[in-house]
């Protein structure tokens, strides 16, 4: 028997991600102008390195209990009863927010379910659910790539188990607006369909302050993080918050996969919830600024609410073969077929320097002007 005959089906089904492959190509380019990753580039607060440090040196290097060290979730459900003025809404703290998305997954969706997914979606998504045996269902966004309530609703079958969405998104950074919110998060209570929402940016909202479609429902289940808003997206530190009965069966599942998020961890996280992050969100917001004007007499594109991503259309061919191109000019992007069925458009991270920022703008403009095969 060969090795290929022992990999499951499940893994077959799993494919590397476009994003992990630019990376890769990063690694044999020399000093490349790098607009491709989705990584804060501030450092981490000092406040948040020492209490993690800390933590080693005071030998809380140990097993926590699963559902996250009581401290830290004694601020989280402080925040959250802020927020949102439910006490009831259960918490659990995980391994990252990709950690919760698995969780979540395999609590719920059984081989054959659906999941509604709006397309651009997190290059996560489609195999987060392969994974869990189901199917995911895209429902289109374009040309502005908001989500539409009535297409979510036409799009949902006896079948239909979840519906997944991102605000600020990845790749787009498009908001949700609080019409659209209010309306799925009642669609899924009146057809009994969980709503996930994925909220890993909400602290970069630009234009106004964050809504969730938790507000409008209570059974919806949230999932934020701290790796974007701290800069330690290495660290794996997510939490999610919902039903209870749900997160219990989530926490039940962890204990046997994640065991718990990592523990020196969580006391940097507890810190981290002491620190005022506008600062960083107010440069970010100047990025998005120096980008969208730097580019926007060549490319179409729908002015990002937050996050730190613009997703632009490419100006001629596809958008993998605008990357290509790209990448041949040491300029690294994400092509949009990471992201969605359609291979139109290409994704930018401007969490990156100002003099990247410029050196990227300026490959992209003539790029543009230039068109295919220059």
């Amino acid at each position: 028997m060969t090795l290929s005959n022992l990999i499951s089906d499940r893994a077959k089904k799993i494919e590397v991600s476009g994003i992990r492959k630019v990376f890769d190509l990063a690694r044999s380019l020399k000093e490349p102008v790098n607009l491709s990753i989705g990584q804060p580039h501030f450092d981490v607060p000092e406040a948040i390195k020492a209490a993690a440090k800390d933590a080693i040196d005071k030998n809380r290097n140990g097993y926590t209990v699963t559902q996250g060290i009581p401290e830290l979730r004694e601020r989280l459900k402080a925040d959250l009863v802020e927020r949102y003025a439910k006490p009831d809404r259960d918490l659990l703290v995980t391994s990252g927010t990709s950690g919760g998305l698995l969780l979540a997954m395999l609590a719920v969706v059984n081989p054959g379910d659906e999941v509604i997914v709006p397309d651009p979606y997190f290059v996560s998504y489609p195999n987060l659910i392969a994974l869990c045996g189901g199917t995911m269902v895209t429902v289109d966004t374009a040309p502005d790539f908001r989500i539409d309530p009535s297409k979510i609703a036409a799009a949902i079958t006896p079948r239909t188990k979840v519906i997944l969405f991102c605000s600020p998104s990845n790749p787009t950074g498009v908001v949700a607006d609080t019409a659209a919110m209010k309306a799925v998060a009642e669609l899924a209570r009146d057809r009994g369909v969980l709503l996930i929402s994925d909220e890993i940016y909400r602290a970069f909202h630009f234009d106004g302050p964050a809504d969730s479609p938790a507000f409008h429902d209570e059974n919806v289940l949230v999932v934020e993080g701290f790796g974007k808003t701290y800069g330690i997206t290495g660290w794996r530190l997510g939490w999610v918050h919902g039903p209870k009965a749900l997160v219990e069966e989530m926490t039940k599942l962890q204990q046997l996969t994640f065991v718990c998020a990592p523990s020196i961890v969580q006391w940097g996280g507890l810190a981290a919830m002491d620190y005022n992050v506008s600062g960083i969100v107010e440069d970010y917001r100047r990025k998005r600024e120096l980008v969208c004007e730097s580019l926007d007499s060549n490319f179409v594109f729908n002015k990002p609410g937050g996050a730190f991503y613009l997703y632009p259309k490419a100006p001629w061919g596809t958008g993998t073969a605008f990357v290509t191109a790209a990448i041949q000019q040491n300029l690294l992007i994400i092509p949009g077929s990471s992201f969605s069925k359609a291979d139109t458009h290409f994704r930018i991270s401007y969490a990156a320097s100002d003099d990247t920022l410029r050196r990227g703008c300026e490959i992209l403009n003539r790029l543009a002007a230039a068109g295919p095969g220059k």
